[in-house]
């Protein structure tokens, strides 16, 4: 176990700032145009995938007491992405509205780099703002998902997500043999659906309607009208188009992502609507070294739905006897994950597996394969 006073230095935290090379990539891509454009995804996904090859696993743990005092030079990444974020999407969108230099489709070519990073990097940082206490970090959590016209996600996964993970009742657990082709427009449906239900039923607890201003949606909808307004102001309608263009990239690679998290993963159901608590079995763990550091330990998933108030530093690793393992990190997985036929034959044994290792008294799996079983209550 890593002590408290190692985890608190800032060449332990270093890692985890790599991501903001990506800021100056993209300005120098967006003055190069051409091949160049290709430099986002080859960062993200393919220099990652290498690196994990070349660094291997990361199975160390830190204290997970470390006070929250040591772990500032963690928390300060993320708090500082958004303004780099927001300024990077707005004055890109200026940019190539008004270039000479820079064809349509080279312009979309950018803003698919944009949404890369606005997804893999912002959303995820966001999903780490939205679970902490602080206001100022749950704020940049909204401002972050409003950047991506995705705002209910915190609903979805805070009210949701957490408490319904492997049951037929949370949208974001990917049924076995799931292709994600089927599972992307139901999970941009009912996430949707079930983020303002959630958020509904909280307001009827306190005997408010759901158009009462406590409800957040009212707050969602306001921040990305804003934002799609300030993409108009900067460059018209192709100003929309390019930032509702990197917004669509940004909110598929979060679904890629929530795929592969709890692919073929479920909860035991107990009867009568129950069903056991989450465990770290519940949750696909990939300790890939390289990949941890882009993805702030994103990886360490398993432990995230076990402690979900703990910080990405102190997210723990788990080993096979305690959780299923993703044979490569979160890149590979998910461009995996883009061909089924691929995705089935390296998933669907180890969903298999599992079973047979932490259920091995459930001999009819089929209730579970077609989510027939009644909704948790």
């Amino acid at each position: 176990m890593i002590p408290a006073a190692h985890v608190a230095k800032f060449a332990r935290a270093l890692p985890y700032w790599m991501s903001l090379a990506l800021f100056p990539l993209i300005a120098f891509v967006a003055g190069q145009g051409g091949w160049w454009l290709l430099a986002m995804p080859l960062m993200t996904w393919w220099l990652f995938s290498l690196l994990d090859l070349a660094m291997g696993l990361d199975l160390e743990n830190a204290d997970p007491a470390t006070p929250e005092a040591d772990l500032f030079w963690y928390r300060l990444v993320t708090l500082v992405w958004f303004p780099l974020q927001l300024v990077t999407i707005f004055a890109l969108i200026h940019f190539v509205t008004q270039s000479e230099t820079l064809s349509t489709a080279e312009a979309f070519g950018l803003f698919f780099g944009v949404g890369v990073i606005s997804g893999t990097i912002g959303i995820n940082y966001s999903h780490e703002l939205m679970h902490q206490s602080n206001r100022l970090e749950r704020w940049l959590a909204d401002l972050l998902l409003a950047s991506v016209l995705y705002s209910h996600f915190r609903s979805e996964h805070l009210l949701v997500h957490h408490r319904y993970v492997g049951t037929t009742r949370d949208p974001v657990t990917a049924r076995y043999n799931e292709g994600f082709f089927r599972f992307f427009p139901r999970v941009l449906r009912d996430s949707l659906i079930s983020a303002f239900q959630a958020e509904k039923a909280m307001l009827a607890r306190r005997d408010k309607a759901w158009t009462d201003p406590a409800n957040p949606f009212w707050r969602y909808w306001l921040l990305q009208g804003l934002f799609v307004t300030l993409a108009f102001a900067l460059g018209g309608w192709l100003g929309v188009a390019l930032f509702i263009f990197q917004a669509a990239i940004a909110v598929w690679q979060l679904e890629l992502t929530n795929y592969i998290e709890h692919y073929g993963l479920t909860r035991k159901h107990l009867g009568e609507g129950k069903y056991e608590h989450v465990q770290p079995r519940h949750s696909w763990n990939a300790a890939h070294k390289a990949s941890n550091w882009l993805l702030i330990n994103l990886q360490r998933h398993s432990d995230h739905h076990y402690k979900p108030d703990r910080r990405f530093p102190l997210l723990q690793n788990y080993t096979e006897d305690a959780a299923p393992q993703l044979p490569f990190g979160y890149p590979v997985m998910t461009m995996a994950a883009m061909i089924p036929p691929l995705w089935r034959r390296i998933m669907n044994p180890r969903v298999k597996a599992w079973r047979k290792q932490f259920y091995p008294e459930i001999s009819d799996w089929q209730p579970y394969n077609k989510g027939a079983l009644p909704a948790p209550r």
